[in-house]
């Protein structure tokens, strides 16, 4: 899949394509090439040192940034999708099922963006309706009652709008999700891999340990969003996005999330593979942090955690 460069992104973009062109000559300098490749190393690191809340807005959003289906893939062994909320239909913006990360059963759910416009559409673009929301709630009943510990992958610009879902009940089914993960009787760890959008995000990260990856973003509306809403005016959501405190850096700060993940230079989208193992190793982490609670501890520890967020500000 040929690269996709953002705008902040330019600089790297125009030493890579020297280097595509010397390779691609059949007459490359080796040297010449190699020296290029470090330069190039070097504008990277640079640039992703000084970039601010928007340009992290770009990278989470980045398309072939790592969704669900590639941790997935690379995380959880003998994985069994379950499809369904057993009351309306199936929802593929918010997949789940069982499977094993390194011999440990677990129950995972996640959003589900998608990689190419097919895709995209599938998976209604990681925006999940009420039934993908009552199915979450379905899989942390299994969960809860197999004692398996759940984990969970939020990616969405929000819960879906649409008057479909209204009509369904879409803030009851989103405010039942995020009741039931106060209230689970294991362990429950979630991972912002890419955009936390609204209450279609909290929905699925009321969880014990919330992690968010290096250059992902949470926030209770898009910047576009909070812009439209201030200024009348869609084009300052850079200036929203600054504000808003939407970072992982700055969440950490406030105490709304737990952990940080760092990320490869340059953003996961850039060595995807590497980014799931680094996940992988986060998740047996705080797997193990909370092997030794009761549930009487781990209800508690989690109510406390949230009711909380924002004390430390008064």
């Amino acid at each position: 899949m040929p690269r996709t460069y953002l705008d902040f992104e330019r600089s790297v973009a125009e030493l890579d394509h020297q280097i595509e062109t010397l390779v691609e000559s059949g007459e490359k300098d080796v040297a010449e090439v190699a020296k290029l490749r470090e330069k190039s190393e070097k504008q990277l690191k640079t640039i992703y040192e000084k970039i601010g809340a928007w340009e992290k807005t770009q990278v989470a959003r980045h398309p072939i940034r790592p969704h669900f289906s590639e941790y997935i893939s690379g995380l959880i062994t003998d994985f069994t999708p379950l499809a369904g909320d057993r009351k309306f239909g199936d929802d593929l913006a918010l997949m789940g099922g069982l499977g094993k990360i390194r011999d440990q059963s677990v129950v995972v759910i996640g959003h589900e963006k998608g990689k190419d416009t097919d895709s995209r559409l599938k998976h209604n673009f990681g925006m999940a309706q009420p039934e993908g929301y009552r199915k979450a709630v379905r899989l942390m009943d299994m969960a809860e009652r197999f004692g398996l510990p759940l984990i969970s992958f939020v990616d969405t610009a929000g819960a879906y709008p649409g008057r479909g879902a209204e009509e369904r009940g879409q803030a009851e089914a989103i405010a039942r999700s995020i009741d039931r993960g106060l209230s689970l009787k294991v362990p429950f760890i979630t991972i912002i891999t890419g955009e936390g959008g609204s209450g279609g995000a909290v929905a699925i990260a009321t969880a014990d340990k919330v992690m968010m990856l290096e250059h992902s973003i949470y926030s209770v509306i898009s910047p576009e969003g909070c812009a439209s809403i201030l200024w009348r005016d869609g084009s300052k959501a850079q200036d929203a996005a600054k504000a808003m405190k939407i970072t992982a850096q700055d969440l950490k700060e406030l105490g709304v999330i737990d952990h940080i993940i760092s990320e490869p230079l340059g953003g996961a989208h850039r060595a995807p593979e590497d980014m799931v193992k680094m996940v992988g190793a986060e998740i047996m982490t705080a797997l193990e942090s909370l092997s030794d609670l009761t549930a009487e501890e781990l209800i508690k520890r989690r109510r406390d955690k949230f009711l909380n967020i924002g004390r430390s500000l008064l």
